[in-house]
């Protein structure tokens, strides 16, 4: 069964290269929906062999699902530019029967990086990516997208995940994530009291570092625990402004 790759991208000249190489192993067929990118990534893309179509941006989850009607073929397979399949992803992907298969939809365990530091607190971090169009599809409600499905087999195959530069990038990044999560959940209704800044952050950071063991796995370990508490604290502290400034 031959699989399309979505590629959603905005700006992506330093990653689109290595990400249509990536899938090509797999896919029959690359797509690129891109947010009318300013840079050289649709020239890239389209030089590569990738079918490139512009839409502005509507949100992950509705970008992703976007793109699943424009493939020439139902098998799916959805990565961001920053991402790459891992060795044993391509073998795995190879080795599936899709023309038989009783699943919707696969997933893959996520190797996150930020430069050039695993860091193990997010693993395995499992994201389904690879799915059937005429049985499931990503969602299109705000906040994180998912291909919303029960009927998945977790592979055993890894993802590769190059989220950040480096601390400072994920620092910048962290600060949009934040302003976009607490608006988006003071649009679809949460509220929240002036205690809670401080309860999901110390939360946050209890989870990062004992739960998880954050604790355990050296300076990255700690680094992305401490962002992590300061992103779910602002978040709550945006959105109790939010309210006050109603």
């Amino acid at each position: 069964m031959k699989i399309t790759a979505n590629i959603i991208t905005l700006n992506e000249e330093k990653n689109i290269e290595e990400v249509i190489k990536s899938v090509q192993e797999v896919c029959d067929e690359v797509l690129v929906v891109d947010s009318l990118s300013s840079d050289r990534t649709c020239e890239i893309a389209e030089s590569l062999g990738a079918k490139v179509v512009k839409q502005e941006y509507l949100g992950d989850g509705r970008q992703k699902a976007f793109g699943a009607p424009l493939a020439k073929y139902d098998w799916i397979l959805s990565i961001d530019a920053d991402e790459r399949l891992d060795t044993n992803a391509i073998e795995a992907i190879k080795n599936l029967d899709l023309d038989s298969t009783r699943y919707d939809a696969f997933s893959f365990a996520r190797k996150s990086y930020v430069g050039k530091n695993f860091i193990k607190l997010w693993y395995p971090d499992r994201v389904t990516r690879l799915y059937n169009r005429t049985k499931c599809g990503y969602t299109t409600a705000g906040g994180h997208a998912r291909v919303d499905t029960q009927n998945v087999k977790d592979l055993d195959a890894d993802m590769l995940h190059y989220s950040y530069e480096d601390y400072a990038h994920m620092i910048q990044t962290t600060h949009k994530f934040i302003t976009r999560g607490a608006r988006i959940a003071y649009q679809e209704g949460k509220r929240a009291s002036k205690f809670d800044p401080f309860l999901h952050g110390v939360g946050a950071l209890f989870k990062a570092l004992i739960l998880k063991g954050g604790a355990f796995h050296g300076l990255n370990g700690w680094n992305v625990a401490v962002i992590s508490a300061f992103s779910s604290y602002m978040k709550y502290a945006l959105i109790v402004e939010m309210q006050e400034n109603e």
